[in-house]
């Protein structure tokens, strides 16, 4: 099955031994979108690296950049200003929703149900129209930069921001009526893709995975970074395990989302989004030209890279799909010595082999939907 099955989410090959219609065994097959991005990071310096980490989940570019910073940031031990910490986190939240989005979306054509990806996708295309107002690309954006944000967040698109997340709950209930009480929906999901809590743990699956499994796992909650502490964070969880539980998951967090991003705007302090330690952030444009000293930082700054002293930093975050982690060596210089990440579609995929035995190839298809994979991340 695959890797050009329009079901498989991307290049994933699936090996399916099947007796008439029931998989009796299923082995992924990975390896047909590698990039070599984790290798590249090492002949680049650590804000070219960053531009590389949007493309490894395609859908959560902001979450990547998030992860990578926090990396960054702690083998520097620096401190970032309050209102880049809480649009660091609007900025995820943002991203979660239009990620879910997808993935409910995607799943929905998998299992015939076509208009719940055309009411998804146009919910998305809000998200993405906010991101290029503020940054001029809609997915790619590399905005979240280590030391802070970009730019600021000017308050015409904090606004604006608002405005549309006032209209979101409205759409996500014409998104449910499609699918959550519909019959061949129910029929499709419900029961389909069971594994044991045990098994979960055991695979290292987290996310909407784990917790539509009963286990309130959020690190949001358990490690809070980036200003999540400032904010009540409501793990959603459900306890079937099934593949209509993990859209239950994913449709709960998008409205919980909607309140962090609120949230996030209405306590939006005023003051800097960069960092003033210039071992990371240049001085600013208009010093450039008064003073020669900005001038050489800034151009060895931009030529040479950032070098953080030698050590080793590993920072994980809540992507849409679980733990999404960074392992940074740091050698002295302006490149990284080693970039690892610790990607959750990688330990979701090995994860699709024993929920799928004993499934009908029909379930195959539902199951690969409810996991979500983005090889992005899994060949890197």
């Amino acid at each position: 099955m695959g890797p050009q099955h329009p079901a498989t989410h991307g290049v994933l090959r699936l090996e399916l031994e099947l007796d008439r219609e029931t998989v009796v065994r299923c082995r992924p097959v990975i390896g047909y979108l590698h990039t070599g991005i984790e290798k590249t990071c090492e002949s680049r310096t650590y804000v070219q690296a960053l531009t590389l980490t949007d493309r490894l989940d395609y859908l959560n570019p902001l979450g990547n950049n998030l992860a990578y910073c926090l990396a960054v940031e702690a083998l520097f031990q620096c401190q970032i200003p309050e209102r880049a910490q809480i649009g660091r986190v609007l900025l995820a939240e943002l991203t979660r929703i239009g990620s879910h989005l997808v993935s409910i979306g995607s799943g929905g054509i998998d299992l015939g149900v076509t208009s719940l990806f055309l009411y998804s996708m146009q919910e998305r295309e809000k998200i993405l129209d906010l991101f290029e107002s503020l940054t001029g690309q809609r997915m790619m954006t590399s905005f979240i930069r280590p030391g802070g944000l970009a730019t600021d967040m000017p308050e015409a698109w904090l606004e604006r921001t608002y405005a549309t997340l006032e209209s979101l709950p409205a759409k996500f209930d014409e998104i449910e009526s499609m699918a959550t009480d519909n019959p061949l929906f129910m029929q499709r999901t419900q029961g389909i893709g069971i594994l044991p809590v045990a098994d979960l743990m055991e695979l290292a699956v987290t996310g909407p995975l784990l917790r539509a499994a009963g286990v309130a796992h959020d690190l949001r909650v358990s490690n809070p970074y980036s200003g999540y502490e400032r904010f009540d964070v409501k793990v959603c969880t459900e306890t079937a395990g099934d593949c209509y539980a993990r859209y239950k998951v994913r449709v709960a967090e998008m409205r919980h989302s909607i309140a962090l991003c609120k949230q996030a705007i209405e306590q939006m302090p005023g003051g800097a989004v960069q960092t003033s330690d210039r071992k990371i952030m240049p001085p600013p444009k208009e010093e450039l030209a008064q003073s020669m000293e900005a001038l050489i930082h800034h151009f060895k700054l931009w030529t040479e890279g950032m070098k953080p002293p030698k050590g080793e930093a590993y920072v994980g975050v809540e992507s849409p799909r679980g733990e999404l982690g960074f392992y940074i060596v740091s050698d002295g210089s302006g490149k990284p010595q080693r970039v690892r990440e610790r990607a959750p579609s990688f330990a979701h995929v090995q994860a699709l082999a024993k929920m799928m035995e004993g499934s009908s190839i029909a379930d195959a298809v539902a199951i690969i939907a409810s996991v979500d994979p983005v090889m992005g991340e899994v060949d890197r």
